[in-house]
């Protein structure tokens, strides 16, 4: 669907503790009315507080367009308030990953950003839920929560995408095995007993922890949950393995489990939280689902990554 700029009342909300977000405000408002839109407010949030708070405030002004501005968490907040209310979504990305405009195609410079902001295409995406709250990527419990919980904004502010591999490493280094079960309420799968696990992981997207692929015919348009999980292995093993997360084709492997499904329940042995797109918001058990089509956002006129299907 096109954008038509001309018509669209816009709000622009900045996570001012993202890690490229210094000089964003400005310079994003700046840029998006040379461009031809109509930014009528600006909105500089410090935390989920405030997030949460500005969008109602937003949403509740009648803007057509929201530009949020920050790292994955920060956006796919805002994507589950914006969900359903026909609200179009544009995406600054400012954070360290930046996985969500990694799958959609959208520059990861701000300059190439506000462009295909005003030049774009409304399309709409699925979005994830994990016990009620929203995710556009990937969510996960295991090695990736104490990637999660390794990564300083310190780190990330110097490292930049790099900083992900760094926390991987001692993460790895300090994770403990645990037992899961994966349930498909819908019965298209047996549940699943898994021992000695790594990693658990549900994708609605394509790319997650700085450019790694759910798998290979993932993709966030797709309406399916992308289920992944990685056995204890020696050393060895893990390393080929993550040679393979760039493409996905690690699903491929002997021993990793892959599957596909719109529901699944995951229940840990002991209860674990549960990352969700950089963010540690819940815990096992957790009952994942999925929303069809119930974002609209805006994507680069050359973007494959989705199409506007107008519904759910």
């Amino acid at each position: 669907m096109k954008l038509a700029r001309e018509a669209y009342s816009v709000a622009v909300v900045i996570n001012a503790g993202a890690r490229l977000a210094a000089a964003a405000p400005e310079a994003a408002v700046d840029k998006l009315r040379r461009a031809g839109l109509t930014v009528t407010s600006v909105h500089r949030v410090l935390s989920g507080a405030e997030l949460a708070g500005t969008l109602d405030r937003v949403v509740a002004d009648g803007h057509d367009l929201v530009v949020v501005g920050g790292g994955d968490g920060t956006v796919s907040y805002a994507a589950g308030r914006l969900a359903g209310t026909g609200i179009v979504l544009g995406v600054l990305p400012l954070g360290t990953a930046n996985d969500l405009a990694r799958t959609l195609e959208i520059p990861n410079d701000l300059a190439g950003a506000c462009a295909a902001l005003a030049d774009g295409k409304v399309v709409d995406i699925d979005l994830g839920r994990a016990n009620g709250q929203p995710f556009l990527n990937v969510a996960s419990v295991g090695l990736s929560v104490g990637v999660t919980e390794t990564l300083s904004p310190r780190l990330k502010r110097y490292l930049g995408p790099v900083a992900y591999g760094v926390a991987a490493v001692r993460a790895y280094a300090r994770h403990r095995p645990f037992r899961a079960r994966l349930e498909f309420p819908e019965g298209d799968h047996e549940a699943l007993e898994l021992e000695d696990m790594l990693q658990v992981a549900v994708g609605n997207g394509r790319h997650y922890g700085g450019g790694n692929t759910v798998s290979p015919t993932a993709g966030i348009d797709d309406h399916t949950l992308d289920i992944y999980a990685i056995p204890g292995a020696p050393l060895r093993e893990h390393v080929r393995i993550a040679r393979l997360l760039k493409d996905g084709s690690f699903v491929e492997r002997d021993g990793v489990y892959h599957l596909t499904s719109r529901r699944v329940r995951l229940v840990t042995e002991p209860p674990m939280p549960v990352n969700l797109d950089g963010e540690i918001v819940t815990a096992t058990p957790t009952d994942f689902t999925i929303e069809r089509n119930v974002v609209h956002v805006v994507v680069p006129q050359g973007s494959s990554s989705a199409r506007f299907d107008g519904g759910g």
